[in-house]
């Protein structure tokens, strides 16, 4: 496995990086290559790629759908990160797990993982091979003990073969586990959406779209910037006055950080309701009104969203007709991520 350093993305960053060449779309007043691929990031994180790959990836998967690696037997990653959404939770504000607990935060999608410098709302994990241990352990998700779920893993048969395959033993133990959730998320890659295929130059975008890039580009992305539609930093975006939850202060203890939170990437972002880091709203239309009219003042607030942005009701949808076109069915369907 390989780690890489992922330079700092200054919040300016236009939508993509790209040189001009003769193959390139102007789009939204950014230079759009013809292979957008050019435009990712360099991976913080590279799967294997030795001839043990997909058996890796098959052992990571069945581990992923596996509901035995929970307290109670009934919850798996999927029961929170389902493919038709984009790997998130449509149906829950905030996650649940075992007992039907309820945690604190809603539970985000799972896709172009392996450019994330850090994990969590918080940022409170900074690596693809650990980020599983939160919701295994975490008593209202999995609940589960790491020691614990390596003696069900090595009592359950059909793990032994695979393992076999993947490492060439059947030792099973918790690193392994982890590698393999590892490379079948690192492998999760969503970059084939009608957007992607417009900067691509292989299908048009219609009027309202078009205006809608134009509008993001001038009012959204200074934070959702980039080929991922993210800066990976951490803001308050004016949620509330009174901050209850720390957000990336309960990582660093800075009160500068208080009730700041992630910037989430916007790919797939019409399938992956509810938003916010509580999911606290259901459509789009609300997540735009709140920045339209809704921003609190704090101490912390963004300096970037102080007054709001100003949108027409036009305006607002337009955008959003434009973040429908970041949706990546193909990614959503792709039987390599489905249930074993």
């Amino acid at each position: 496995m390989c780690i890489k350093k992922l330079l700092p993305i200054c919040s300016g960053l236009v939508l993509f990086l790209a040189s001009c060449s003769e193959d390139s779309a102007q789009v939204g007043g950014t230079q759009l290559a013809g292979d957008e691929r050019r435009n990712f990031p360099e991976a913080v994180y590279e799967p294997d790629r030795s001839q043990r790959a997909n058996d890796l990836f098959a052992l990571g998967r069945k581990l992923f759908y596996d509901p035995s690696l929970s307290a109670d037997d009934q919850v798996s990653c999927a029961t929170c990160h389902l493919q038709y959404a984009a790997f998130s939770d449509p149906s829950h504000p905030i996650a649940h797990g075992v007992a039907g607990r309820l945690g604190r935060r809603n539970a985000p999608g799972i896709f172009n993982i392996r450019w994330v410098p850090d994990f969590m709302w918080d940022g409170g994990i900074n690596h693809i091979e650990v980020l599983p241990v939160a919701p295994l352990t975490d008593p209202v998700e999995m609940a589960e003990t790491l020691e614990n779920i390596v003696i069900k893993v090595d009592g359950n048969p059909d793990y032994s073969p695979l393992f076999e395959r993947a490492f060439g033993s059947d030792s099973i133990t918790m690193p392994r586990i982890l590698k393999a959730f590892a490379q079948f998320m690192g492998e999760m890659d969503s970059r084939n959406s009608l957007f992607d295929r417009y900067a691509r130059g292989e299908e048009d975008l219609n009027a309202d779209q078009k205006k809608g890039l134009a509008l993001f580009d001038q009012h959204c992305s200074s934070c959702h910037s980039g080929a991922l539609f993210t800066d990976f930093g951490y803001r308050n975006n004016g949620l509330d006055s009174i901050i209850r939850d720390p957000g990336r202060m309960g990582i660093t203890g800075l009160e500068s950080d208080r009730g700041k939170f992630r910037t989430p990437s916007l790919r797939n972002v019409a399938l992956t309701p509810p938003y916010m880091h509580d999911g606290r709203f259901v459509t789009l239309t609300e997540v735009l009104q709140h920045y339209r009219n809704g921003i609190k003042p704090s101490a912390t607030l963004d300096e970037s969203l102080r007054g709001g942005i100003t949108l027409s009701d036009q305006e607002a949808q337009q955008i959003i007709v434009f973040l429908q076109t970041l949706s990546d069915v193909s990614f959503t369907n792709d039987p390599r991520f489905s249930q074993p």
